[in-house]
């Protein structure tokens, strides 16, 4: 038994109400229970935590849950539809559904959602860069395997998908032995300069590629350009990129509003008569890592005799940006992103009902939409279609 599956550590992280309840059945009478399983919303199953914690229970209670799931992992599942379903001693369950909650339900959201960001740009490859953002280890540990789960789900649609993320701990859900990433704006207001920090990387890590970041000083395109003429063999060899991250506040050098209209008229002149809001027109042709933006780089590197430098993109990357960024066709290799994180909490809210009682069928009023499984449920006795 670890401390994540004790009594006491359950007890004390459970509703108070799931406790009491387990204690009434303890003294009444144990029965045999199924609870549904589902969220509100559309999502991809990522079940994966949930499931193996309560196997985990099951096994430090000396008990067994049937576990049956009914959308494998990485499957799309509408709203309200059960992802799975539990079966085993009301007075072993009682006192786990707050937990087992908490494991599944932001999982499938940002699962849904890494999945979708994925299939917008499927040939760009993605980084999760979500550990800063997550509360905890926990939750870094979730995010991660959600994003693994949705990236699977459009690699098999053909999209390249999350090739990694920025840390060790959780680089095991993309099947690398550690975090990727060169370095932070830190190291450049260190180096009091985008060249030399550079420099220092190459020095200390001769045999990695580089990636760097180019906005410190507001001037991505000549200090991008600096640091490939610096290290001319290793921007030819395709061993170098430039990371645009730039901040909302201002435009990318060498651009402004007539000039971020001007360049994608150049490269996608239909992608700015489409856009449906004034967000997707800030992504389009504003402030920060626009695709004009994105565009304006590609323009200097190429005709800098830098064809195979590669364009890393980050700031803001959730689904709507992504789509965006499909749609003017904007030449980025790399996304770096968190924003698959859920962004409206109650979204992630799973919920659980039994729907069994030693075999017979019952659930609250309103709920009977839980009992269609495999062919029929049975309600209070009779056949469910």
């Amino acid at each position: 038994m670890t401390q994540e599956t004790s009594d006491a550590a359950i007890a004390a992280q459970t509703d108070a109400y799931f406790n009491r309840t387990r204690t009434i059945v303890g003294r009444f009478g144990d029965v045999r229970v199924t609870y549904a399983v589902f969220l509100r919303r559309p999502v991809v199953s990522a079940p994966k935590l949930a499931v193996d914690w309560l196997q985990a229970v099951a096994q430090a209670r000396g008990t067994a849950f049937e576990i049956d799931v009914v959308h494998p992992e990485g499957e799309w599942v509408g709203a309200g539809d059960p992802i799975l379903y539990i079966t085993g001693s009301l007075e072993q369950l009682a006192d786990l559904e707050t937990l087992y909650l908490q494991k599944l339900g932001p999982a499938c959201v940002a699962a849904h959602n890494a999945y979708q960001m994925c299939l917008e740009l499927p040939r760009v490859s993605f980084l999760a860069m979500d550990a800063r953002h997550c509360a905890g280890q926990e939750m870094q540990e979730m995010m991660a395997y959600a994003a693994s789960v949705g990236s699977k789900a459009a690699q098999r649609e053909g999209a390249k998908g999350f090739v990694g993320n920025a840390n060790d701990s959780t680089s095991h859900w993309f099947g690398a032995g550690h975090g990727y990433g060169t370095m932070p704006h830190a190291l450049i207001g260190y180096a009091n300069s985008t060249v030399r920090a550079a420099e220092m990387f190459v020095e200390t890590y001769p045999d990695e590629p580089l990636t760097v970041l180019v906005d410190y000083f507001g001037h991505e395109v000549t200090d991008g350009l600096a640091v490939c003429r610096r290290f001319p063999e290793m921007a030819a060899a395709g061993r170098m990129g430039v990371r645009l991250d730039t901040h909302g506040g201002r435009f990318l050098e060498g651009l402004d509003p007539a000039e971020s209209y001007a360049v994608l008229e150049r490269h996608a002149p239909g992608a700015i008569r489409r856009y449906r809001s004034e967000t997707e027109l800030r992504h389009l042709v504003g402030t920060g890592v626009s695709a004009s933006a994105v565009w304006k780089m590609r323009e200097a590197l190429d005709q800098a005799g830098f064809p195979k430098v590669r364009i890393v993109a980050s700031s803001g990357f959730g689904v709507q940006k992504c789509r965006v960024m499909a749609e003017a066709r904007a030449p980025i290799d790399v996304v770096g992103t968190g924003s698959f994180l859920p962004d409206i909490w109650s979204e992630t809210y799973a919920t659980a009902d039994i729907v069994e009682y030693n075999g017979e069928q019952r659930v609250k009023l309103g709920r009977e939409f839980l009992l269609h499984r495999n062919g029929g449920r049975k309600k209070n006795g009779k056949a469910v279609p």
